[in-house]
Formats: structure tokens, C-alpha cells, sequence
């Protein structure tokens, strides 16, 4: 990077920092450190909750999704604005009425002290996790920058985000993420705008488009019913619907941010904003990843995306054989451009004979590059058995780095910093809610002072963060960081959102019940994910109706149970 996108980037992440500290200063008691005080309006809500899922993963990982198999992750959102009508007709002004600190409370006052225990313990496990991915996925970029490894990295990442969630809590996030979120939308209209201006003269924003829809990367849409399809509209509505619905509904790191609105009707209108803006911002970022893709038709790609891994294998023993492949691939990117400049020709000539021709020897092109892809990654591995051999996350970042006009590229690589601080700010701070609200001073420290709680929080602040980062020192392993990241949750999410369902709409059903129905859908959903029998989204639809099903049969074996009368 030169020395301007170097001041651009730090003068970004600084100011941001400053501003969240000071403005969230004054944090002296466990409501103004967790929830703000309840003072947020809805504009800052919205943006706090759109922060918060829109980590640096978003950024990163979905344009290379969208570069390597098109745009049909949008589908994953379908069922986002039905969960927002849901969420805020039954979940909002409930979680304000009780005047809880954590979505969990509300589950001790239904059933009992197990339940809520059993449900926090399975939102720390998949939060932990997650966070740790989220920490790990900007780690990539000062990687790829400085050319080191993403240990050292991901350290210092950990720890800056660790110091403001620390020292400001929930009004720090919530004030940096608005700027935040500002930010990253002149960014990405930025970085859409320059890519199309960096194709060739004659191919405009619809060529590019149909170009990329010929070799298969515009299928936003699929109607067809397939269990095994992870990305349909009926995955998308369905699936995602009950996902988004647990995540919003019964994820802390969500519900923290909406019960810090100054009223029902201002977290309400910040949830249904983001059910209406997330979409179409979703929609944003694959598209700039598929004209990505377009871009890299005219212009020869790497032959490995991730810079440190291929450094590496160019510095040992494999180096000839490596420099062979990079001829081979060479070879193949200019017997592509050929085909690419025909399909340009028969899409002026509206020749649909021709098209139809070109379009079968783009894709055979495009799997002779991955063939040759491929190859390089097996002498990855040959030369160390511990690289990262997925180069998926490096695309959009590669791109930016080498294509982009100075300025501009410390800008979106701030983007990516800011995204990242924002959702694991957001989760760290939940998590230490979660610890200290439903753990310590329910069962450890009962009758503790306002101080010592705050203090508490601190430090599982603290203890959270070290944990995350740890995880995320092990994140290169697993593919897709987008995709990780959703999976992870598909096998948890869906058993808190029966247990909440329950809790809210079936009243005959009492503590006991509704446990032992969470622990047997777990079980289940653990053994149907690795088995792999359907898509991970389903695994939130079968959760949640076996501890609803499970639940009401369990209810009616052991009918002597009485359900304590307690107002919900």
C-alpha cells in the first residue's frame, strides 16, 4: 500500500476509536455499559444491528463467494423481513416490558433456572466461535499487506477491539458502529462504481453483467425445492426465515443492541429498517464480487489469491514445478481471452446460436483454470501440510489492493477494520452480558453492588476476548469464513428458537419439558449436520419444531407436573 492509503486506513481506525470512547465515557453502571441506558434512538439501533451482523466476513468472503459461484447466497435474506414483523410483534415489547439485561432472564421467569442456563451456555459456545472467525477475517488483510503471518495479526486485531469494548461497552459500539456503517456505504457504492469503470471501453455495466451470467454467476434466483441445495428461495424463506428469526430473536449480541433503544417503537422501527435496507445492501456486495469476476475475464488473475501462501511455495522446493503450472495457467487465461472476445462479438450480433457455442467453452476454460488452481494447492500442501490452501477470502482483497487508485484502497481496507471492530465489539459485549448477567450474578455472586458488576463485565470482556482470539488463531481451516460463520449457527440457533417459541406460545408446557426437549434436538441436529442429510439451513427449521414437538410430548408424559404460574 502506499503511504497515502496508510493514512487513510489509520486515520480511519483512530478517529473511530476516539470518537467511541469519548462519546460513550461516563459508563459507570451495569445498564449504561450493557444497554446504553435504553437511550438509543432508532436510526442508531438499525445501524447498531445491521453493524453488528455485517462483520468484516461480509465484506470479504461474500464477493469471493459471488466470484466463485454467484450470487444465489442472496437467497440466505429471503426470510429476513418476515422474522423483523415477528420479532417486533412478540419478542420487542416483551424483552422492554421485563426490563431484562439478556434474552435469557425471560426464560428463568417462564420455566426455570436450567432452562436459562442451558440457553445461555449454548448462545456462549456458538458466539465464542463465531467471534472468533469475525476476529480472524480482518487478520487477512495486514497478512496480506505486510506479508506475515496471520498469528501476529489476528493478536494485535484482537486486542484493539478488546481495549474500546472494555473501556466504553455497549454506547461505544453503538456510537462507532453508526459511523461505521456510513462509512462502509460510500465505500462499497466507491468500489461498485470503480470496477465497472476499470473494464474495457466497450464492455458496460449490462455486458459485464451478461458475461458473467453466461459462465454461470448471476443466478440470484432458484425456485426449485432441494433439501440438498443449501441456496434456493425455499432454503432462503423457510430456513432462513426461523434463522434469522433465533438470531435476532434470541442471539444477545442482536437483542443487546435493540433493548438499548429508548422505547419499544424505537427498536421496532430499527429492526424493520433493517429488514428493508439489508437486502438490498447483501445484494450490493455479490454484485460487486460478480463483476469481480467479469474484471478478471479481461485481466489475468493470480494463480493463488492468498499472497503469503504463494510466497512461500515460490521460495521452496517446488518452485519449477510451480513456474510450469503458472505457464500452463498463462497459456489457458490467454485461450480464454479469445473465447471471452467471441462471446463479446455474438452478444453485439445477438447471435443466440453462437452464444449458446461460446458459453460451453467459457465454462471449460473456467474448470481448465481451476484444474490448474488445483494443482497449485497440492503442492501447497506437499511443501506444508498446515497452509491455507482456501484462497477464497483473499479475491475482493486482492483486487483492492492491486487495482484500486490510492486512497480509495486504504478506505476499503478501513471499511473491512471498522466492520470487523463493529460485530466483535457487538459480540464480546454480549457475551460478557451473558456471563455476568445469567451466570455470575445468578449463580455465583447474587447480591454483589452495581460496581462490582460493571467491574465483572470488564473482565469477561477481557476473558472473552482472549478466548476469540484464540479461536481465531485456528480459523484458516475452515474454507468459506461467510459460510463458516452461518453453518456454525445453523446448529445451534434453531433449538433456542423452539425453546422461545414455547416459551411464548405454548403455555401448558413447563421448565422440565421444554429442557429435555432442547438437549434431544441438539443432540439430533448435531447428528443430521454431520451426516450432511440436508443443507445447513434446514438444521434451523428441524430444531426448532423437535424441541416445539418434543416438548408438547414430554409435557404429556409427565402431566402431573404443574407449570408455575409466572406473567410473561
Amino acid at each position: 500500500m502506499s503511504k497515502v492509503d496508510w493514512a487513510v486506513l489509520i486515520f480511519t481506525l483512530v478517529a473511530i476509536v476516539v470518537y467511541g470512547v469519548y462519546k460513550s465515557r461516563g459508563a459507570k453502571n451495569i445498564q449504561g455499559f450493557l444497554l446504553g441506558n435504553r437511550s438509543l434512538p432508532w436510526y442508531q439501533v438499525c445501524l447498531s444491528v445491521m453493524a453488528t451482523q455485517a462483520s468484516a466476513i461480509t465484506f470479504l468472503s461474500a464477493p469471493g463467494l459471488a466470484y466463485s459461484s454467484g450470487m444465489s447466497f442472496v437467497q440466505f435474506y429471503f426470510g429476513l423481513p418476515l422474522a423483523m414483523i415477528v420479532l417486533c410483534i412478540t419478542f420487542v415489547p416483551i424483552y422492554h416490558r421485563l426490563k431484562v439485561y439478556t434474552a435469557y432472564e425471560f426464560l428463568e421467569q417462564r420455566f426455570d433456572l436450567n432452562t436459562r442456563a442451558l440457553t445461555a451456555f449454548l448462545f456462549l459456545i456458538q458466539r465464542g466461535l463465531s467471534t472468533g472467525i469475525t476476529i480472524y477475517a480482518p487478520s487477512i488483510i495486514l497478512s496480506t499487506i505486510l506479508d506475515i503471518n496471520t498469528t501476529y495479526t489476528t493478536l494485535f486485531i484482537g486486542s484493539l477491539v478488546v481495549f474500546y469494548t472494555v473501556y466504553g461497552g455497549t454506547k461505544a459500539v453503538s456510537y462507532t458502529q453508526m459511523l461505521q456503517m456510513s462509512i462502509i456505504f460510500c465505500g462499497l457504492f466507491a468500489a461498485g462504481i470503480m470496477v465497472v469503470h476499470l473494464l474495457p471501453g466497450d464492455i458496460g455495466f449490462g455486458k459485464a453483467l451478461s458475461i458473467a451470467g453466461k459462465m454461470g454467476r448471476t443466478n440470484a434466483i432458484d425456485f426449485t425445492f432441494d433439501f440438498n441445495n443449501p441456496y434456493t428461495v425455499w432454503s432462503g424463506l423457510i430456513g432462513g426465515f426461523f434463522l434469522q428469526l433465533s438470531y435476532f430473536g434470541t442471539d444477545q449480541s442482536q437483542v443487546g443492541r435493540y433493548l438499548s433503544g429508548a422505547s419499544v417503537n424505537e427498536s421496532r422501527l430499527g429492526l424493520l429498517m433493517n429488514g428493508l435496507v439489508k437486502i438490498p445492501m447483501q445484494f450490493l456486495i455479490l454484485l460487486i464480487g460478480v463483476l469481480v469476476f467479469t474484471f478478471y475475464q479481461y485481466n489475468r488473475p493470480p494463480i493463488f489469491f492468498n499472497s503469503f501462501e504463494l510466497n512461500k511455495l515460490e521460495k521452496s522446493q517446488y518452485q519449477p514445478e510451480l513456474n510450469k503450472l503458472k505457464t500452463a495457467y498463462d497459456e489457458a487465461f490467454e485461450e480464454k481471452q479469445k473465447v471471452v472476445d467471441q462471446m463479446n462479438q455474438a452478444l453485439d450480433q445477438d447471435n443466440k446460436a453462437k452464444i449458446d457455442l461460446y458459453r460451453t467453452a467459457l465454462q471449460q476454460a473456467d474448470e481448465k483454470g481451476k484444474s490448474i488452481r488445483k494443482e497449485v494447492t497440492t503442492l501447497m500442501t506437499k511443501n506444508d501440510e498446515r497452509a491455507d490452501i482456501n484462497d477464497n477470502n483473499y479475491i475482493f482483497l486482492s483486487f483492492v489492493t492491486q487495482y484500486l487508485p490510492k486512497g480509495l484502497i486504504g478506505l476499503l481496507i478501513a471499511i473491512i477494520f471498522l466492520a470487523s471492530m463493529g460485530s466483535t465489539a457487538s459480540a464480546l459485549n454480549s457475551l460478557a452480558s451473558t456471563t455476568v448477567i445469567d451466570i455470575y450474578k445468578r449463580l455465583i455472586r447474587k447480591n454483589g453492588s452495581d460496581h462490582e458488576y460493571l467491574q465483572a463485565s470488564r473482565w469477561a470482556t477481557v476473558f472473552w476476548g482472549v478466548v476469540c482470539i484464540i479461536m481465531a488463531l485456528y480459523a484458516s481451516k475452515i474454507g468459506n469464513l461467510l459460510e463458516a460463520v452461518n453453518i456454525l449457527g445453523s446448529y445451534i440457533y434453531g433449538t433456542i428458537l423452539g425453546v422461545f417459541l414455547v416459551a411464548f406460545y405454548i403455555k401448558h408446557v413447563n421448565g422440565r419439558a421444554v429442557f429435555l426437549a432442547a438437549i434431544m434436538a441438539e443432540i439430533a441436529v448435531v447428528l443430521i449436520g454431520q451426516q450432511k442429510w440436508v443443507a445447513y439451513l434446514w438444521l434451523n427449521v428441524i430444531g426448532c419444531l423437535l424441541v416445539v414437538a418434543l416438548a408438547i410430548i414430554i409435557q404429556q408424559l409427565i402431566k402431573g407436573d404443574k407449570v408455575p404460574e409466572k406473567v410473561v
